[in-house]
């Protein structure tokens, strides 16, 4: 299985897009390097960046898409009344499509580390912690730290907190969980980590990707910041490419991009694609409308799908039924186990999935599906089961040719056994 450094980085120049995050090479950045490109800036005034980040609109690049200026006030304001706060710079990439994070741990840790000591700085805490999974991003952040002295993260003690992978690990309210001495499992809600976390303080959990954007807009403004994407979505993110028979790629795109370009970039034709799958596994497969759209949060919601964590899996050559019958099993062996209906609803669809790539399922095991896809959604602990109930639905809408082929037994790819894809597009081992 492909290695984090293994995957190649690419940079598009785009409208005039620069790369904000990322560089070409597998070479780790070191303290030198990153000072000498100006990072670690003195924070002259804390509720001034707050304001900057308000207005540049930066959104969590976690798969949310929560405003981080509503993140951060709220922590601050919290943390007046609760005797401090804490930061939680969240590296644990539980989608098994995405690398951006540990890329980013392991090539950038100062990037992270600046990012995460701004934060810290607006909400006023004094400890916080870089929490991942990958041993290898683990070794990198933890020798970062190492390299950084006082007189540039002042009185922020940082921890890296190290967890087992796993596809609910990375949940806001899990890594409270672990830090605070228990599993890595999602806990019922309220309290948010906002209102109540490490050690019952108000804490910050924040992907590490959104973190990186701070010290740009500590160093360029919100202005500048929103030079590249959308109004609704500005800035650049990061994108895993994977599928299409081709080795994954990350990307570093402005948000608003259209998908044909992006394919285009990939040196992939749009008459191979059959669908994507998008946001990760998350939010689920889109048909070949998918080539019509631009790639930024407010589109991707008008067509019922989502962005997330920028992990795309181009479908070429597998049948989509089987590409959702392997993410469905997958979300069967990877959820917590804490919710009944979690438990025995991820089971039930992946259950049906599999049927129907095998040609075994009926027009009432499909009826039955489609109405989980419904009344399931909403009722875990945490976002495992909505996914599973995304691509249980988005199966159903978006290929319905391919739905009835199966159901009648006329699928050829799924009738010669062609199931390559135990983890379809997966970009990085993580167990």
């Amino acid at each position: 299985m492909m290695e984090a450094t293994d995957i190649a980085v690419r940079t598009i120049t785009w409208s005039d897009c620069p790369p904000r995050l990322i560089h070409d090479g597998p070479h780790r950045e070191d303290l030198a390097a990153y000072t000498d490109q100006g990072g670690y800036l003195a924070l002259r005034d804390a509720d001034e960046l707050l304001s900057e980040v308000e207005a540049g609109g930066l959104v969590g690049r976690g798969g949310a898409a929560f405003p981080l200026g509503l993140k951060l006030r709220a922590v601050r304001d919290n943390g007046r009344s609760a005797g401090g706060t804490v930061v939680i710079a969240n590296g644990e990439e539980g989608e098994p499509a995405s690398i951006k994070d540990r890329w980013l741990l392991r090539n950038r840790p100062h990037l992270v580390l600046d990012g995460l000591r701004l934060a810290a700085a607006v909400v006023g805490a004094e400890h916080a912690y870089v929490y991942v999974s990958d041993p290898e991003a683990a070794r990198s952040v933890q020798a970062a730290v190492g390299e950084v002295d006082s007189t540039r993260l002042g009185d922020l003690r940082v921890e890296v907190w190290t967890v087992a992978p796993g596809y609910v690990a990375g949940e806001e309210t899990a890594a409270v969980h672990a830090i605070n001495g228990g599993p890595a499992k999602p806990t019922d809600k309220p309290p948010r980590p906002f209102e109540a976390g490490v050690g019952g303080r108000p804490t910050l959990v924040s992907n590490v990707e959104t973190l990186a954007n701070v010290p740009y807009l500590q160093r360029h403004g919100a202005t500048a910041f929103r030079t590249q994407g959308t109004v609704l979505s500005p800035g650049t993110f990061l994108a895993t490419i994977t599928g299409a028979n081709r080795a994954p790629v990350l990307y570093e795109l402005p948000h608003g991009l259209p998908f044909a370009e992006l394919l285009a970039l990939h040196g992939v034709s749009t008459d191979q694609v059959r669908g994507v799958l998008m946001g990760g596994y998350f939010a689920g497969l889109l048909n070949r409308s998918v080539l019509d759209t631009t790639l930024d949060h407010e589109t991707m919601r008008k067509i019922g799908s989502g962005l997330g964590c920028g992990a795309i899996s181009v479908i070429t050559d597998d049948c989509p039924v089987a590409v959702a019958a392997s993410v469905l099993a997958y979300f069967d062996r990877e959820n917590a186990g804490q919710c009944g209906s979690c438990f025995n609803g991820t089971a039930a669809m992946a259950a049906v999935a599999a049927a129907l790539r095998d040609f075994a399922a009926t027009t009432e095991d499909l009826e039955r599906m489609r109405r989980w896809s419904v009344v399931l959604r909403g009722r875990g602990a945490c976002a495992t089961l909505d996914a599973a109930t995304n691509v249980a639905a988005t199966l159903l809408d978006q290929f319905p040719d391919e739905v009835a082929e199966h159901l009648d037994g006329g699928c050829r790819d799924c009738g010669a056994g062609a199931f390559r894809t135990d983890r379809p597009y997966e970009a990085v081992a993580v167990s």
